[in-house]
């Protein structure tokens, strides 16, 4: 009865970080949206480069001010944009220190949020459920994406908040009927770690939080997300220890399926389902409170922490 297939579901928290590695010009780029603090007449949200984990980041629109401050607009400015960010990052010139900003979620106001139920084999183990034939596609509001480190709301409404990690990736470029094969490549998909903070007792869905961090314009300088570590944290414990292995559906057949019926656009996010480890299932379940610490971690991508409040 509590299986994702029959359970409508409240979404309380998504964050979503992508990881690229050191970049020439010609690499990838950790893109990232965020605030300049104490700096009269800029706009508030802007787009840059991220140098380095945890280091400064090349303010774009500083650098070229017919730029989008949105990421959303930045991707939607195609190979323009991507080759300005190169231009920026190779002048060395516009460079905010880290001290002088705050980073937001880099995709804040996507088309859509897709979501991908009973995506992992031993997550179907998990609850005795049988392993999909198709994808189980359902949505969630994109209005209360925030950001990596940001707090999660409790819901007075629910005493069962669950967790889950999930890889997550966005859209890169417009598309409709996207093959297969292709799919990862002509659309720029970027991976990202993702926290889904689910209120199973609500019937209604609805995002409540989601965070990206920063994403590639080469996603095949990642590694295969396909034979990732996978991983949870509860207040240091973990709680989920998978890897993307288990995936039934992967993300590149994940697009060709969903381009079928909707149009993507540039900034659409997917989150592409969870491993065991949820609390829900726990003997007996377990679920969070306030106080509690969540970590998620996906390898050779990232990690976001968030403390439910």
């Amino acid at each position: 009865a509590r299986s994702l297939a029959r359970m409508i579901r409240v979404l309380h928290h998504v964050t979503v970080q992508s990881r690229a590695p050191h970049f020439s010009a010609k690499q990838a780029m950790r893109l990232v949206q965020f605030h300049r603090r104490g700096k009269e007449g800029v706009a508030n949200t802007r787009v840059g480069v991220e140098q380095q984990e945890g280091g400064g980041v090349v303010d774009l629109n500083a650098f070229d001010p017919s730029l989008p401050s949105t990421m959303r607009g930045f991707l939607e400015t195609g190979e323009r944009g991507m080759e300005t960010a190169r231009r920026a990052v190779a002048s060395g010139q516009c460079v905010v220190p880290r001290a002088d900003l705050t980073l937001l979620a880099p995709i804040t106001a996507p088309d859509k949020v897709v979501c991908v139920g009973m995506n992992y084999r031993d997550h179907c183990l998990e609850q005795r459920a049988p392993v999909p034939t198709e994808p189980i596609i359902f949505s969630k509001f994109p209005s209360a994406i925030v950001g990596p480190y940001d707090n999660v709301t409790h819901p007075a409404e629910s005493q069962e908040v669950d967790w889950e990690v999930e890889l997550a990736f966005v859209i890169g470029r417009t598309g409709k009927h996207i093959k297969e094969e292709v799919a990862l490549e002509s659309h720029r998909c970027t991976r990202r770690v993702a926290t889904s903070i689910t209120a199973r007792s609500t019937p209604i869905v609805f995002l409540g939080r989601g965070v990206i961090r920063s994403s590639s314009d080469r996603p095949r300088c990642f590694p295969d997300p396909h034979n990732l570590g996978i991983r949870c944290r509860v207040n240091s414990s973990v709680v989920q220890d998978s890897n993307t292995n288990q995936m039934i559906f992967k993300t590149q057949a994940l697009v060709a399926w969903v381009s079928q019926f909707v149009t993507l656009f540039p900034g659409d996010v997917f989150l592409t389902g969870t491993p065991p480890g949820v609390g829900v299932f726990r003997k007996p379940p377990v679920f969070l409170k306030k106080g509690d610490v969540v970590e998620c971690e996906i390898d050779e991508i990232g990690l976001i922490r968030n403390t439910v409040v």
